[in-house]
Parts: C-alpha cells; structure tokens; sequence
C-alpha cells in the first residue's frame, strides 16, 4: 500500500495547492470526474462564455428604445457551443496531462475517492492508499428533486444542458435561483421558449427582497414564470416533456422539448466513506471544518463546496489559498468570509454583498438605508435603463456599510468599490467624498446612494 505526504480529493481549487514549496512533498491527486472542476467545465466560466453570447443576442431587441432599428438573423448554437467547449476542453485535458506528466512528485488516480479507514483511502482506480495529510475539495453536483419519473423521462442539469446537439423551440426550467435564471437569460435570447417554474413567490429569495422582486416583475415580462408551483410529474410524450405541477389553482402542466432542472447543489461527502475516516459533518452533508479548513481529524482538511455554506469559486479558491499556507507553516491564517460577494449573470444582473434588509432586521442591527436608480444617472439615462438600481445599508453611527445590492448593468463590477470598501473598514462618507468619482459613468450611483445615506 503506498503512502503519501499529501492526498488532494478533488481538483477544482483543490489542484491549485501543490506549487513549487510543495517540490519536495509526494503527493497523490484524485479526481472522479474531469479535470479542473465544476467551475472550469460546467459551472462559472463556461457559463459565462455562454452569457456573454447572450447578451450581444439579445441586443439587437433592446437597442429599438435607442433609435437603432437592428435585428438577429439567428444563432448558429452548434458554433456558439464548440467555440466555447473547443477553448473550455484543452484547458481540462492540458492541466490532467501537466500534473500527470510533468509534476514528477505528483501522482493523479482517476476514480471516486472512498475512505476506508483512519487516513486510508480507496482511490477507485483498484489502488487504496493512505497520507499523512489530506485535503477534501471533492466539490458538490446538481441535486435531482423527488418528481415521479423522472429519471425515466430524462432531463438535463447545468452539467449537461451546454452541450445540447441542437437548440429546442422550448425548455422548462425548474428552479428559481442563479443557475435556473442565468440559463433561463441565455437561451431565451437565442430563441427558445423559456418556461420557468419555482416553489416560492419570488425569484432569487435569497437576495435582498426588493432585488428579487424586481427581478421576478422584470422576468416575467419575457419568460413564462410560473411561480408557488411543485413539480409532482413527469411524463413524455414522443419528442415533448409534459410537466406536471401543483399550484394555488389547482393541476397544471407544461410541455417542453428539454427539462433543465436547476434546484440547487449538494455536497458530495455522500460519496466519500467519511464516517470511515471519522469525519464530521454537517446535517446538510457538510464537512465540519474550523476557521482555518481543518476537520476534526488531525491533518485533514476540507475546502469549498464539500464544507462551505459558500458555493462560490472565489470562496473556494480563498480557503484554497488558506490550506495552502497552514499545510507548510506553523503558524496558521484563517479564512476571512466577512464579505462574501455574489453575483447573478441573468439580464439584468444583479450582485450583492453584506446583510440584506430582511438578515439586519432579524439580527436586530440598527441600520440606515438608500436606494439611487440607474435612470437617475448620466450613464442610466444613456442606457434608457428605467428598471436597475443600488442599494446600501450601513451603521448610522459609524457609517460603516453593512451591505449592497445591485439591480441592474454591470452589477458585478459596479458592486466592486462597495466590496472593498467593506473589506478595509472605509465609511460611507470617506467613500463618497474620499476620491474623485469618474462622471459620467455607472459607478455614480454607488457614489449617490452613500451621498443619500440618513446617516447621524
């Protein structure tokens, strides 16, 4: 049974760890799926490739408000899909090679990891091999809802729905959070008739509420939303998916060439064997870890989605960077998850970080708050944008801003000096007046909501 100074589950952030400190260190890598990860090969970045493409389909339709008489002549999806995967897989089969081959204290076992003991793990490739140290980045997966057979009718998940042979002429989409509305953006501007369907009452609940419902009153002005509906069907009907759902009306169904389910991801500690190695966890799967990724077990670590309530690649490659120091340094760093940003790449966008209103009320935090809209700016009236808008709430005393919400172009980047300022304790005042503010652009309207924060 061979034997290893370090064991990496996982190779999304995870595969970032061994560098040129760790040259002296044997180390084993072990990846069930493909190399790079969720966010290399079906999550962030492939997505927003596919994004982006929408976004320039779907500008033609906005710019008639401009004066600009414009129109799509089509979208050629077998070239917008081999465009981005034909960049997206290189990238995956160069990094499996690198370490494979060029990392001579590197060993790659492609399998499912499964832990058989104390720091003993079977690497499913018919080798089990124990470590002084491992760490877990096993990642988490598309969680399938309990809808009566639906595994015979078939669907796809953000796993599989970017490598379509051809576009439908219809797609349900049954989920209401970032996955569900980013897919639902993107192939609604290519033509497909987007049917989403959710549990709630609004769209993205997660965010602030004013956010989501004014993106869930944007939404359905261009998709078919049909909101406080359960899924209790499923059924197929020669080409067609028939969707049987429950609502505050009663039985309804809708019909749809392909079923994307979006409802959410789980952990894949289920496929580990941790209680083997005396890992604890979370009720919700997750591995318990402290503020610096050690689970209880002595030299064992876990990172991203496996043990964070962050399923986020910026979080995970935060606590990547972590592990990293605390694997070679007595002295060990935390994690900082103080101001965590997130992003949701739909039309329109939206970014967030800090408390939303409805988290400061029911943490009783005293706090102020101001909203500006993009149509109140140079850059919004050039836009004719009548819908986006900031948000802020901050300490009245201190100034200090506790969280920010953006509805609207370009969120994930106008959010940014929010996030900063955040991170390096600057008040809202020193913020605002602190610097020069470039006019006219989009980021007037953070510099406007500080101005308009009843600060005391």
């Amino acid at each position: 049974m061979r034997h290893f100074d370090l064991v990496i589950i996982g190779t999304g952030s995870g595969n970032s760890i061994p560098d040129e400190r760790f040259a002296h260190w044997n180390i084993a890598i072990v990846e069930k799926g493909v190399f790079g990860g969720t966010c290399l090969n079906m999550g962030c970045i492939p997505t927003k490739m596919f994004v982006h493409t929408a976004d320039q389909a779907a500008a033609p339709a906005n710019a008639a408000k401009l004066g600009v008489d414009a129109h799509l002549d089509g979208v050629r999806w077998p070239d917008v899909r081999d465009r981005i995967f034909g960049r997206i897989d290189p990238i995956a089969k160069s990094g499996r090679d690198w370490r494979a081959n060029d990392n001579p204290n590197v060993t790659v076992f492609e399998g499912t990891a499964r832990f058989v003991g104390p720091k003993t793990l079977d690497t499913g490739t018919g080798e089990t091999i124990t470590a002084d140290r491992f760490v877990i980045a096993a990642g988490s997966r598309p969680v399938v809802p309990d809808v009566a057979d639906l595994e015979t009718v078939g669907y796809h998940t953000s796993d599989t729905i970017m490598r379509l042979e051809e576009l439908p002429q219809r797609m349900i989409i049954l989920g209401s959070g970032f996955v569900a509305t980013e897919f639902a953006h993107v192939f609604s501007s290519f033509g497909v008739q987007v049917t989403l369907v959710a549990r709630g009452d609004l769209l993205l609940s997660k965010e602030d509420r004013e956010i989501s419902e004014r993106f869930t009153e944007i939404a359905k002005d261009k998709w078919d939303v049909r909101l406080k509906r359960k899924a209790v069907r499923a059924e197929r009907l020669g080409d067609i998916t028939r969707l049987h759902l429950e609502g505050p009306e009663g039985e309804e169904n809708v019909d749809a060439e392909v079923l994307l389910v979006a409802v959410g991801r789980t952990p894949n500690s289920d496929l580990l064997g941790l209680d083997q190695a005396g890992i604890a966890q979370h009720d919700d799967g997750r591995v318990k870890v402290d503020e610096y990724q050690r689970t209880n077990v002595d030299g064992i670590y876990a990172l991203g989605d496996i043990s964070s309530d962050y399923q986020l690649k910026h979080v995970a490659n935060h606590e990547a960077r972590v592990v990293q120091h605390n694997l070679i340094n007595d002295e060990k760093i935390r994690s900082d998850h103080r101001f965590v940003p997130a992003a949701v790449f739909s039309a329109p966008q939206i970014a967030s970080v800090g408390l939303t209103e409805e988290q400061a009320k029911a943490k009783n935090i005293r706090y102020v708050t101001a909203s500006q809209a993009y149509a109140s700016i140079a850059y919004g009236w050039a836009m004719e944008d009548t819908t986006g808008f900031a948000k802020l709430l901050a300490d009245p005393e201190s100034g200090q801003i506790l969280g920010a919400h953006i509805i609207g172009p370009q969120a994930s980047t106008v959010i940014q000096p929010i996030i900063q300022a955040m991170s390096f304790g600057l008040d809202a005042r020193s913020m605002a007046r602190g610097q020069y503010w470039i006019h006219p652009a989009m980021p007037e309207i953070v510099e406007n909501a500080l101005l308009n924060l009843p600060l005391d």
